[in-house]
Parts: C-alpha cells; sequence; structure tokens
C-alpha cells in the first residue's frame, strides 16, 4: 500500500485491526496457560515452601516484560512495527517446552524470563500498531478491543488449563495450548499482517495533535516525560504500575488462598479466570466510552474499585463471596486498562508515541515484580491475606493521587480528520 492510499481510522483498517485483536488475544493466551497452574505445579511437584520463592516466577517475568517494553517501543520508531512483533514470537518458541519438561524450579523462572520477553515485545507492538491505525478520535475503543483480547485470552486459557490439569495432570497437557499459540501467532505474524508506521507519519502531518505538544524529543526526555515532569503522563505510569502490582500478587497468591479454603482445581481455576474475564469484556464497553466521556474519571474509578475489591477479597472465605470480589475487581481494571493506554496516545505526539507507550509500560509491567516482591515478603512476614490488604491500600492511595493530579485528556474539542467508523 503505497502513502497515498494510507487512511486512519477502524473502518478503513478493519481487516488489520481485526487481525491485530487476534494476534493479541494469542499472547494473552500464553500468560493464561500458567495463571492456574504453576502455582499449584510449584507446591505439588516442587515442594516448595516460602511463598517469595516462589514468587520468584512472576518477578522475572514481571522485570523482563517492562524492560522489554521500553526496547519495544524505541525499536518499533527505529525498525519498524512488524519485525518487533515478529522477534518477539520467536522468543515464545521454547517457553511451553521448557515448562513440560522442567527437572527443577530454576527451568520454570528461565521460561517466564523468555515469556516476560515475548510479551513486552508483542504486546506492546500490538498495541502501538492499533493506535498507528485508528487515529486519534478512537483510541480508546481501540485499546478496549485489544486489551479486552489479550486478558480475555488469558481467562479462557486459564481455565481451560485448570479443567485440563484436573482431567489429566499439571503437566503436559495444559502447556499444549501455549505451544499451539505460538504456532499460530508466529504464522499470521508472518505472513498476514502488515507494517502501520507510516499511519503513525500521515497522523504526524495533520493538524489533530495536541496543541503545544513538541514533536522531536530525544529518549531521555521522553522518559523523563512519560514518568515524572507531564502530570497526565506520570499519573497514568504510576496507576498502570500498581494496577500490574495488583494483578501479579493475584498471579502467585489468589491460587493459593482459594485453595486453603478447600477449593477443587477446578474452582480454584474459574475464580482466578473470573478477575481477567471481567476485565477483558468490561474494555469493551469502558475503552468507547472513555472516547465520550474522558479518561480522568474512569480512572479515578477504577482504582478506587480495585481497592474496595480487594479489601472484600481479603475478608471473604467462601467461593460465592470470591466470585463477588473477582467480578468487581475486574470490572475496576477494566474501567483503569484501556484508558490509560489512551491517555498515552493523547498526550504524546505520533513522533515519540511509541517511545512513551514502552516508557508507561516499562512502568506499569513493573507491578508485576513489585506484586511479586510485596505479595512474598508479606506473606511470608504475616499471611496471605495481610498481602491482599496492602495491594488494596495501595489501590485506593492511587485512585487519590489520580484524582488529585492528573488532568483531562481526552481531545473531544480537537477536530478528527480520519474516517469515523
Amino acid at each position: 500500500m503505497s502513502s497515498t492510499d494510507l487512511r486512519l481510522g477502524l473502518r478503513a483498517n478493519l481487516a488489520q485491526f481485526s487481525l491485530l485483536v487476534l494476534v493479541n488475544a494469542l499472547v494473552g493466551g500464553m500468560v493464561g496457560q500458567e495463571q492456574t497452574v504453576l502455582p499449584l505445579l510449584a507446591e505439588q511437584e516442587f515442594h516448595l515452601s516460602g511463598y517469595t520463592f516462589l514468587f520468584t516466577y512472576v518477578f522475572v517475568f514481571g522485570i523482563s516484560k517492562a524492560v522489554t517494553n521500553y526496547f519495544a517501543g524505541t525499536w518499533s520508531d527505529r525498525f519498524g512495527r512488524k519485525p518487533v512483533l515478529i522477534a518477539g514470537w520467536l522468543i515464545a518458541i521454547p517457553v511451553p517446552l521448557m515448562l513440560i519438561w522442567a527437572p527443577d524450579w530454576g527451568w520454570i523462572v528461565a521460561a517466564n524470563l523468555l515469556l516476560g520477553i515475548n510479551q513486552g515485545l508483542t504486546w506492546s507492538t500490538t498495541v502501538i500498531m492499533k493506535i498507528d491505525l485508528v487515529g486519534p478520535r478512537q483510541r480508546g475503543l481501540a485499546m478496549g478491543f485489544n486489551e479486552a483480547a489479550g486478558y480475555g485470552a488469558v481467562a479462557i486459557t486459564a481455565a481451560l488449563a485448570g479443567h485440563l490439569a484436573e482431567q489429566h495432570g499439571l503437566r503436559p497437557v495444559p502447556f499444549l495450548l501455549g505451544a499451539a499459540y505460538v504456532v499460530l501467532a508466529l504464522a499470521l505474524s508472518s505472513l498476514a499482517v502488515r507494517e502501520t508506521r507510516e499511519h503513525a507519519r500521515l497522523e504526524a502531518g495533520q493538524p489533530t495533535t495536541a496543541p503545544g505538544v513538541r514533536t522531536e524529543l530525544t529518549n531521555g526526555q521522553v522518559f523523563t516525560r512519560t514518568t515524572i515532569t507531564d502530570p497526565a503522563l506520570s499519573s497514568a505510569s504510576q496507576a498502570g504500575l500498581v494496577n500490574n502490582l495488583n494483578f501479579g500478587l493475584s498471579w502467585g497468591l489468589f491460587p493459593l488462598l482459594f485453595a486453603s479454603a478447600g477449593l477443587t482445581v477446578g474452582r480454584v481455576g474459574l475464580l482466578v479466570a473470573l478477575y481477567p474475564a471481567v476485565w477483558g469484556a468490561g474494555q469493551l464497553a469502558t475503552g468507547a466510552l472513555s472516547d465520550r466521556w474522558g479518561r480522568k474519571h474512569f480512572i479515578t474509578a477504577g482504582m478506587l474499585t480495585q481497592g474496595a475489591a480487594l479489601a472484600l477479597i481479603a475478608l471473604a472465605d467462601t467461593f460465592s463471596a470470591w466470585i463477588a470480589a473477582t467480578v468487581l475487581l475486574g470490572a475496576g481494571t477494566a474501567m483503569v486498562y484501556p484508558t490509560l493506554l489512551a491517555t498515552i496516545g493523547d498526550v504524546a505526539h505520533p513522533g515519540w508515541r511509541a517511545r512513551s507507550v514502552g516508557v508507561y509500560r516499562l512502568w506499569r509491567d513493573s507491578g508485576y515484580a513489585a506484586g511479586a516482591v510485596l505479595g512474598g515478603v508479606v506473606a511470608d512476614l504475616a499471611d496471605i491475606r495481610a498481602a491482599v490488604w496492602a495491594a488494596a491500600a495501595l489501590s485506593l492511595a492511587s485512585g487519590i493521587s489520580i484524582a488529585i493530579r492528573m488532568h483531562e485528556t481526552h481531545p473531544r474539542n480537537r477536530r478528527a480528520d480520519e474516517e469515523i467508523a
């Protein structure tokens, strides 16, 4: 496609957009294969004691994904989006095999190092590519579809892996899902996905970006703006970190908390899946609504809702109560997740937007590691419920900070020249 044929908008790019939604579902499924099974594998096959040691796999995943997010943004600007996407899937090839054949916990940790790199390269790139395609008017909707696909697949795969583990054992059958995802995603990314960097350049030449935003920044300036100096970008970064701290903590501790109440593996898998399922499906609505109503209030309410949900999880001790609490936690996360990414797209100029997305995702996915450290240390020093209480307090503090510091970023008063679906 020549540069003169390029158009922005969801309708104009529906085929490629839909393909990227499918690819990101496969990205999410790679995480979902682990969520129910690995904590149980740690206890039952590797006989690990101590929550901090068990959390090493979440910590390594979070650190590797966070750092890779940063480079995914800079490499996407330098080399293009598609090569980065393909590289991410090539790195994923050994992950399910390592999980299946791991003779000790070190192999599991190494597999999660590679999985974090895979997630950082592939998920970051699908985010950037969708923002490129749709232009400024429909960022919330685009991010809603992207994150709904990813976390919907996390939920479905977590539930399916739990069912397979209950029927066939913890290994190898649940991890065969991941092997199939890698093969399909690598084929689609190599053969069907098209480069989108020229769409970002097209948008940069149109009068649709925020007034007063600098068009050229160094990598250091982008990092500083997104981390500290810009109230909206830095607020999004801290909220993203706390949000994923909650997810990282849930990944390691929730299966153990639910199992400690005598729940079967199938019920544990259902509860673990409910959180990302509601999170994923809810984003289809919240992303689009943030395009109409703005970003700030969704983010504030979402962080406060997560805090309340975590408090309920810490208090509850029955299956039905945990169902209600995990649904509430998923709803709060759905309000936040696509809206934070849309905020980055609102504020960052197309010339440095991919790098800003990379920095935001660096901080956001550092939350996995923070959740592993917080959850592991507090659970070892006190108990699992105390760790959940700590996450609840941080979520409430994050919501209050957003309400005080962040300004509204939605470009509702700007003219949009792209075709509206």
